[in-house]
């Protein structure tokens, strides 16, 4: 197994997982490869260091506080919040606007909830005293969330 290092045409950085090199390239030829995070079909490999596991480490190698794993990044975070979000809330589609205020006026029981919404949506709303914070969702999952 393969794990190559790959960016997407906007920047975004992300793992593959290949039975072969060969296997990336042909997958990556037919358009199967995307970005996890904006959909995007252009892919390249990263130069990376190879991963050898050869068995216990021996105690000269045993890892100093300077060798600590990297915190995650943004996009990394970005991810897990969204993640997050989808995890722990009901998707109400269009109907996001209305849901949201029969929550705000006690005609159902709370809950959280996402959808779309369109900005003169979310302005009234806002007008009416009840949030609605925009959550861009990364295209692979298909629109923004509120």
């Amino acid at each position: 197994m393969k794990v190559l290092d790959l960016r997407c045409a906007h920047g975004h950085l992300f793992e593959g997982w290949f039975a072969s090199e060969d296997d990336f390239l042909a997958q990556n030829g037919r358009g199967l490869i995307d970005c996890p995070l904006c959909a995007d079909k252009v892919i390249t490999r990263m130069p990376s260091a190879p991963r050898l596991n050869l068995g216990a480490v021996r105690p000269e190698q045993t890892p100093t506080p300077a060798a600590k794993p990297a915190e995650p990044d943004l996009q990394t975070m970005w991810l897990q919040a969204v993640q997050h979000v989808i995890a722990n809330t009901e998707d109400v589609g269009r109907r996001f606007a209305e849901e949201a205020r029969r929550i705000h006026y006690g005609e159902v029981e709370a809950r959280g909830i996402r959808g779309q919404a369109t900005p003169e949506e979310r302005s009234a709303l806002a007008e009416e005293g009840i949030e609605a914070v925009p959550l861009p969702m990364p295209a692979a999952l298909k629109g923004p969330a509120h």
